[in-house]
C-alpha cells in the first residue's frame, strides 16, 4: 500500500466532510480512524467522512451497481454507520465532478437510504432526489435542560424530531444530545431540529446530528423540517396535487426543499470542494488501534 492516502475537503452550507477517494474499496476505515480524520484538532476535521466506492466493490452496494456506479460509504464524526446524509450527497456528487467521473446534468448515487438521483446544474447548484418523508405515528418529545417540546417524527432514510420553539436559542448550546421520549421511537438515536418561522413557507433551524453534535447544516433535517412544517400549515401535496416549496435557513447557508404530490421531496443547494491532500499511512493505522 502506498505510504500516503488521498483526500479531499469539501462543504455544503458548511456541512463539511473529509473526502477519501477509494474506487476499489482497498482502504481500511474502522470507526477510531474515522473519528480522528474528523477530529478538528488532530485530524483533518469534519462532521463526517464520504468514502468514494465503485459500487461492484462494496458488499453493501452490489445490489445498486447496476442503477448507480458509485456507492457513498458514509461515516458520521464519531466513526459511526449512517444510512445517508443529504448535504454530503451533494458534496459527493461535486467530488464525481471535480475528478471527472461526471458532468453537467443527471446522475445517479448509491447509499444504504437506496440509490438517489442528483442533477448538477450549470449554475452550480445540486438538486438530490432524497426520496419520500415516512411520518410514524405516535407522540414525541424532545428536551433540552428544563424545557421539552413536542416534536414531528419524521423518517428521511434517517430518523429525525422536529420541534417548533418560540426561539431558536431556546436549544441552548447542544453540545450534547437533546434528550427524547419515549426511547422507543428511536432505537438508535435521532437527529434533532430546533425550527422557527421566518415568514410564508421559510423557516430557520438548529439541529444536533446524532454521533456528530450541532452542525452547520444536515440535509435530510431540513428535508424532515419543511415536510413537518408543511403538515404544520397543513399543507400536504398528496392531496391538493401541487408541489410545496420551502426555504429552510441553517447556521451555514439556505436550502430549497420541494416536495412533490408523488411524495418525492428534492433538495437544492450548494456544494464545495475547498482542497486535496494527503492522509499519511501510519498515521491512519496508528489512529484506527
Amino acid at each position: 500500500m502506498s505510504t500516503r492516502i488521498a483526500f479531499l475537503k469539501g462543504h455544503g452550507t458548511e456541512n463539511d466532510f473529509v473526502i477519501v477517494p477509494d474506487p476499489e474499496n482497498a482502504v481500511e476505515l474502522p470507526a477510531a480512524a474515522v473519528a480522528a480524520l474528523c477530529d478538528r484538532r488532530a485530524g483533518i476535521g469534519g462532521d463526517g467522512l464520504l468514502h468514494v466506492v465503485r459500487s461492484a466493490a462494496h458488499p453493501e452496494a452490489r445490489g445498486m451497481a447496476d442503477e448507480a456506479e458509485w456507492f457513498m460509504d458514509y461515516r458520521n464524526g464519531d466513526g459511526s454507520v449512517a444510512e445517508m446524509c443529504g448535504n454530503g450527497v451533494r458534496v459527493f456528487a461535486r467530488y464525481l465532478q471535480h475528478a471527472g467521473h461526471a458532468v453537467e446534468g443527471d446522475l445517479a448515487i448509491a447509499t444504504r437510504g437506496g440509490v438517489k438521483t442528483v442533477h448538477i446544474a450549470k449554475d452550480g447548484d445540486i438538486t438530490v432526489g432524497m426520496g419520500r418523508a415516512v411520518l410514524p405515528e405516535g407522540d414525541v418529545t424532545v428536551a433540552v435542560g428544563e424545557h421539552s417540546w413536542p416534536a414531528r417524527n419524521v423518517n428521511m432514510g434517517n430518523p429525525h424530531a422536529v420541534a417548533f420553539v418560540a426561539d431558536l436559542a431556546d436549544a441552548g448550546a447542544l453540545f450534547t444530545e437533546p434528550s427524547f421520549a419515549p426511547a422507543a421511537a428511536y432505537p438508535d438515536g435521532v437527529n434533532v431540529e430546533f425550527v422557527v418561522g421566518r415568514g410564508p413557507r421559510h423557516v430557520a433551524m438548529r439541529v444536533h446530528e446524532r454521533g456528530v453534535g450541532e452542525t452547520r447544516s444536515c440535509g435530510t433535517g431540513a428535508c424532515a423540517v419543511a415536510v413537518a412544517a408543511a403538515r404544520r400549515d397543513g399543507l400536504d401535496p398528496r392531496d391538493t396535487g401541487l408541489p410545496v416549496t420551502y426555504t429552510v435557513d441553517l447556521p451555514g447557508g439556505t436550502l430549497v426543499i420541494t416536495e412533490h404530490p408523488d411524495g418525492e421531496i428534492e433538495m437544492t443547494g450548494p456544494a464545495v470542494i475547498v482542497a486535496e491532500g494527503a492522509i499519511e499511512t501510519e498515521w491512519l493505522e496508528n489512529a484506527g488501534r
